[in-house]
Parts: C-alpha cells; sequence; structure tokens
C-alpha cells in the first residue's frame, strides 16, 4: 500500500525439548529462532545474562520430555545414572524428560554443587535416550556471537588478541583505550572432581562447590610452570592455588603481550611498579617465582605477606597484586584447587 510500512513477519518454528548449541549461536538467538524468551532459556538452564555457552553443549529449551526412538538405554539399578565425561545436569535432566531441579533435590544438590565423571546420580523415575555427550568446546559470553575456534586456544571477544599474536597485533592492542581492549573470555560453566581438603591453616580449605573451567593446553602449561616453580620454592599447595586462581583472573592462564596500561605476563605485573622488565615479565617461570616471592627493594610477594596462609584467597592474592577488583580472585578457587590436584 503506497505511503504504508510493509508488515515483517517473524518465521519461528515450534521450539524442541533440547537443543545443540552452533558456532555462532547466542542464547538470545537461539530464543528468538523459536520464539521463546531469553530469560526462560537461561532460567531452565540455570544460566545468568554472563554465562557462556559452547558449541556441542545442550540447552533445554522447554520442559517437555523428551521423545526417543528405539531402545532407550537403561539407567542403573534402583534408577541411577552414572555421569560420563561431557555430561551436564541439564543435559542430563533433558534425556531423561524431568526437570533439573528435579535432579538436584533427588541427590540433594544445588545449582553451584560440582558433579564429574564417574559419579552415580538418582533419576526421578525416567529412562534416557541414548544420546551422545557434548564435546567440550570453549566459547563465549551468552550473548556474544560464537565463532568455531581455530584452536583450543579461549576466545577473547570479537577481536581477540592471543599472546602469540604477531607483535604488530600486541602493539596496536597496546595503544588502544582501555575501555576498548578485547575483554577476556568469561567463566566456562564445567563441572569437575573435588578435591579432598588438605593440611593448612584456616584458609587452605577447597570450596565444597562451585563450577570448574576446563583448561586448555595453554592454560595447562602454564598452569604446570605456576606449580612446579611453587614446589621448587617449597610453596604450600594453599600458596600453589592462591597463584593460579590469580594467574586465571589477571591473564586467564596465557601469557599476554598487553594489558591495563603497562602490566603483561600471565600475572599482569606492571614494570613501571618495579615488577621488572616488560620482557622478563613474559618468562612465565620468571612471572610466578615473582609472584611467590617479589622482587627484593621493589615489590613484595605472596610469601612476603604475614599470614597469607590463614587469609582467604582473595585477601591473599589482593594482597600482592593490590587490584582495583580485589573481590574478583575468589570466583576461580574451586578451579584452582581441581586444576591442582588435576596437574599434581
Amino acid at each position: 500500500m503506497p505511503g504504508g510500512l510493509a508488515a515483517q513477519t517473524v518465521s519461528t518454528v515450534a521450539a524442541p525439548a533440547v537443543y545443540t548449541v552452533e558456532p555462532g549461536d547466542t542464547v538470545s538467538s537461539i530464543a528468538q529462532r523459536f520464539g521463546i524468551s531469553t530469560a526462560s532459556v537461561l532460567a531452565l538452564n540455570g544460566l545468568s545474562w554472563k554465562s557462556t555457552i559452547f558449541p556441542g553443549q545442550v540447552l533445554v529449551l522447554t520442559t517437555a520430555p523428551v521423545k526417543t526412538t528405539g531402545t532407550p538405554a537403561p539407567t542403573t539399578s534402583g534408577g541411577r545414572y552414572s555421569i560420563v565425561k561431557g555430561d551436564t545436569l541439564s543435559a542430563i535432566a533433558a534425556r531423561f524428560g524431568v526437570s533439573t531441579q528435579s535432579i538436584l533435590d533427588a541427590n540433594g544438590l544445588t545449582w553451584t554443587s560440582i558433579v564429574y565423571p564417574g559419579q552415580t546420580i538418582v533419576i526421578p523415575g525416567r529412562v534416557p535416550a541414548a544420546v551422545p555427550p557434548p564435546a567440550p568446546v570453549v566459547g563465549l559470553a551468552a550473548d556474544a556471537p560464537l565463532d568455531p575456534p581455530a584452536s583450543t586456544t579461549p576466545i577473547a571477544g570479537a577481536a581477540a588478541a592471543e599472546a602469540s599474536a604477531p607483535p604488530s597485533v600486541a602493539a596496536t592492542v597496546a595503544t588502544m583505550a582501555i575501555a576498548e581492549r578485547p575483554v577476556l573470555p568469561v567463566e566456562p560453566r564445567r563441572s569437575a572432581p573435588a578435591p579432598s581438603a588438605p593440611s593448612g591453616g584456616s584458609g587452605a580449605r577447597p570450596p565444597s562447590g562451585g563450577t570448574i573451567t576446563p583448561l586448555t593446553a595453554e592454560m595447562r602449561e602454564h598452569a604446570t610452570t605456576i606449580i612446579q616453580v611453587g614446589r621448587q620454592l617449597g610453596v604450600p599447595e594453599y600458596g600453589i592455588v592462591i597463584a593460579l586462581a590469580t594467574a586465571m583472573q589477571e591473564s586467564s592462564l596465557r601469557n599476554l603481550s598487553w594489558g591495563d596500561r603497562d602490566s603483561v605476563g600471565l600475572f599482569q605485573q606492571r614494570p613501571s611498579s618495579g615488577w621488572g622488565t616488560a620482557a622478563d615479565l613474559q618468562v612465565p617461570s620468571h612471572a610466578a617465582r615473582l609472584f611467590y616471592e617479589g622482587r627484593t627493594g621493589y615489590t613484595r610477594g605472596l610469601l612476603d605477606i604475614p599470614g597469607w596462609q590463614n587469609m582467604t584467597l582473595t585477601r591473599a592474592a589482593q594482597a600482592v597484586q593490590i587490584s582495583a577488583y580485589p573481590d574478583y580472585y575468589a570466583k576461580w578457587e574451586a578451579s584452582a584447587w581441581a586444576w591442582y590436584f588435576e596437574l599434581t
């Protein structure tokens, strides 16, 4: 009609009970595709607006039971299910056609509880379909577009800049305004074995719950270096865990050649604050040693902090790092303990 606005019809299809995330998906785009609200998808999967989704991850989209064909795979005796690598509670719930909350209630779990391969959980009266577990691929935040990763290195936004990037890229990032620099990846959702409590001060106890971030090859290499240096110096395991959590918060366990102002390396140590030269701070073993011992006459290391063994992880890390965000280290404590026990 002349002068009128053409009506635009948004095509949607009926939402399946579960959906496997594909490269390029975001929570909001998935919700729009199936004509449901983003908030409902987040709620059904126990996600927040800042949560991470991964290619291959299975999301629950409705509370309807999952339709299966053929002979379903039986549970173990007594209606139990043994968790395998790649499982999530929401995906298990979808396979059995029950709600995630009912599984949590039946097993005395909460949304922050840790589950791990080999653990047996009670399924409230259902039998799962034979669905292979999703492949663990690291992605981005819920509403950041996902591109197929070229390697196992975490993606840090659409303009990701890796420590291994050509010097020209690192130089470009270093000249950018802080607010415009690429952000580091947010915490992926992954479960892993809960470590046993070690001996030590009142602060040296693994948390009873929390999600665990999986280690990529690059992260594993740097975590191993931090552990080895700590052991060479005789640092107690709690001190090594503090170092792992600190490096994860500061650099996502990547040896960055850029950062806030002149910060570089695993621990984002600043030459202008007396930590040393930028080149030295990008040697992972040297950066780890500085975190533990400090630089005499210039900076304090963890072992220089009186009573650090009895401090909370975030307080001990902050005493060394003097960060603008002193409470952010705590969210990596569960992961740091898991990494320590995995690599030792």
